[in-house]
């Protein structure tokens, strides 16, 4: 059993939301990302790191959830900015269940085991104290409760960490989750989000103990990346 990690999918089954005018590179992004998950088995696990649907409500997602389920592997769904659809995890486990759609959780003030590893993580969020609103920073809070909610839940195995936003970005920097991450020796953080140019100002490699990977699916050509 490997593990990949996507994010950003953008599906728009049910609703008019082309991504092809965001660039070339999405034109027909939907038949790539079929072609890209062909290289995983039934036995795999692919986190997707956010923005997975356009849809305004789990009915409206439906048809996404149904693409998804229908790509080969288990999935991990976190939240994204643009996952309007998402309302509790609870919910969208019943609306799962009720779908026969049985390979996809929720990973959400929780973890997940893989292996020796716990899989952890939650949206994240931009946050910076000069320009941020208080509703922002209200935001950034609960977000780093919920990261550390699901690295406690991991207790004293290995850690890999998935967010949606990046926690370091051209001159940005979350503190807080920074700390979390060395706090609890977090060896890989892959994140979503960053699209087009702002991929070249992406930080990857090694910082404080921990590697970062950018897992955006334009980035990563629509094709899940392996981690392990």
């Amino acid at each position: 059993m490997a593990l990949y990690a996507i994010g950003d999918l953008h599906l728009a089954q049910s609703v008019d939301k082309p991504m092809d005018v965001f660039g070339e590179r999405w034109i027909g992004h939907t038949e790539k990302l079929r072609r890209g998950f062909e290289t995983l088995t039934e036995e795999d696990l692919c986190v997707l790191c956010g923005d997975l649907s356009w849809a305004m409500d789990l009915d409206g997602a439906l048809e996404d959830f149904r693409f998804v389920e229908a790509l080969p592997g288990k999935k991990l769904i976190l939240k994204g900015n643009h996952d309007y659809w998402w309302s509790t995890a609870a919910k969208a486990a019943r609306f799962f269940d009720t779908h026969d759609l049985h390979s996809m959780e929720i990973l959400h003030n929780n973890c997940f085991f893989y292996g020796d590893y716990a899989l952890c993580g939650t949206r994240g969020w931009f946050f910076e104290e000069e320009t941020g609103s208080a509703q922002d920073k209200k935001i950034m809070r609960r977000e780093v409760m919920r990261l550390e909610a699901s690295l406690k839940a991991a207790g004293a195995r290995p850690k890999l960490v998935f967010l949606h936003y990046p926690p370091i970005y051209q001159h940005y920097e979350c503190p807080e989750i920074l700390q979390l991450l060395r706090e609890h020796e977090v060896r890989l953080c892959c994140y979503g989000h960053i699209h087009g140019r702002g991929c070249l100002s992406a930080f990857q490699g090694w910082r404080g103990g921990t590697e970062y990977r950018m897992v955006s699916a334009d980035y990563l050509n629509f094709s899940p990346l392996r981690l392990l």
